[in-house]
């Protein structure tokens, strides 16, 4: 009897642990071919953080309007608004500073809530005007998309 005492406190422990982790969603991102053929030219670690980028802003906005879903996205296009390392490694005379370009990102997929409806998910974000690119970073663009997709999952629609 004593040693059921014991692992009271753990078994309590555990569960609240199991009950936190079924309430946190999940964001697989994977590339799609378009991009795949792109990321020897933009730079692997690049692409690799901002895949981190959307994996965190999709990941806080399914936490906060469907705890416990799980996000299925490819990740179908990426642009910067300027040069990355790697192209300007491998372009010598490009600017990094003066070379500017309309900017964004392409993501499809789905998002499976905790009850397990499916949602599509289509959305694009793309610089309207090359006028509005100074004075932003490298990835400012696709940063916004990932932000404005991860409001649109908050206000529920998707």
């Amino acid at each position: 009897m004593r040693k059921l005492a014991f692992f009271a406190p753990l078994a309590a422990t555990l569960a609240v642990a199991a009950m936190v982790q079924a309430q946190t969603p999940t964001v697989n991102v994977t590339v799609g071919p378009e991009l795949q053929r792109q990321i020897e030219k933009l730079g692997e670690r690049e692409v690799n953080e901002q895949i981190d980028e959307l994996k965190t802003e999709v990941g806080q906005a399914l936490e906060r309007r469907y705890p416990g879903a799980t996000a299925n996205l490819v990740l179908e296009d990426l642009k910067p608004n300027r040069p990355t390392f790697e192209q300007i490694r491998q372009t010598p005379g490009l600017d990094p500073i003066r070379s500017i370009s309309i900017g964004g990102a392409a993501i499809k997929g789905e998002i499976v809530t905790a009850d397990g409806q499916s949602r599509p998910v289509d959305f694009s974000y793309f610089s309207p005007n090359i006028r509005d690119v100074w004075g932003f970073g490298v990835w400012h663009d696709a940063d916004r998309a990932f932000g404005r997709l991860g409001d649109q999952i908050e206000q529920g629609r998707f």
